[in-house]
């Protein structure tokens, strides 16, 4: 499956914003049912944000799992304009400061680009992560292949550091050594959808929606993902399972072929 440098659809595209506007008359309409999700304990959560975004956009995000009863917090460190010294240098730190600080591992929530720093740091410090969450991020996309969402991207280099200090890609790496969800749709007209699936074993997925791309941090379907993973008991992993009374916003298309099992969790 070819998933470098293709573009998504111009009506995508170009309807981004509208279908994101939308969503929060959605986020409104489901919230008796997003309310009743499960709870958390006070366990610590990280959100990032995409590109050209912060901390403000994944605020509706952040304060639903909040109120859930979540330790959730933003990155704080600023605009995201992609894999800046700064950034390459802070993740790693913040997060194994947060699972000493709160004696537990953190889970990691990304959104596009963010969700690509939160699958790098959980590679550099799985025993502080507990799982890694991702919303439309494009793990899977090759650097400098032409696609539309990384056409940003590529005019801010000047800011990020040397290529000879970024990481591996995600291509090229074997499965993330923590549990992981990946959420992206078929109608994200900002990434090719399939630069943002990976086979799945017993503790890796790739769930489905409906969602827009800049939609996602807001969206509801996306929002019960997120604390349906958050609320699985500590040490365990089940897929994705949705309620029978929202099975129509999650399609049952298997986009990807299973790997072979992964080694039980510790």
């Amino acid at each position: 499956m070819r998933v470098a440098g293709a573009r998504g659809s111009v009506p995508l595209y170009l309807t981004e914003h509208v279908r994101s506007l939308s969503t929060f008359g959605c986020l409104m309409l489901g919230q008796p049912w997003l309310s009743i999700a499960p709870r958390g304990n006070g366990q610590p959560v990280i959100v990032m944000p995409g590109l050209a975004a912060g901390d403000f956009s994944t605020a509706p995000l952040r304060g639903y799992l909040r109120g859930l009863g979540y330790n959730a917090d933003g990155w704080g460190l600023g605009v995201n304009v992609g894999p800046t010294r700064k950034v390459l240098s802070s993740l790693r730190p913040m997060v194994e400061d947060l699972a000493q600080s709160s004696g537990q591992p953190v889970a990691l929530v990304g959104w596009s680009l963010g969700g690509v720093f939160a699958r790098l740091v959980a590679r550099q410090v799985p025993d502080s992560v507990s799982q890694v969450i991702t919303m439309g991020s494009p793990f899977r996309y090759r650097y400098r292949e032409p696609a539309r969402g990384f056409d940003v991207i590529n005019q801010l280099l000047g800011l990020h550091a040397p290529r000879t200090e970024w990481p591996e890609e995600e291509r090229s790496l074997p499965p993330l050594p923590v549990p992981a969800t990946s959420i992206y749709s078929r109608l994200d007209g900002i990434v090719d959808w399939r630069t943002c699936i990976a086979p799945v074993d017993d503790r890796h997925e790739n769930v489905r929606v409906y969602a827009s791309h800049l939609g996602m941090g807001h969206d509801p379907s996306v929002m019960w993902v997120v604390a349906d993973r958050l609320g699985l008991p500590a040490g365990t992993w089940a897929p994705f399972s949705p309620p029978w009374y929202a099975r129509l916003y999650y399609p049952s298309v298997h986009d990807v072929p299973r790997r072979a099992p992964a080694a039980a969790a510790a």
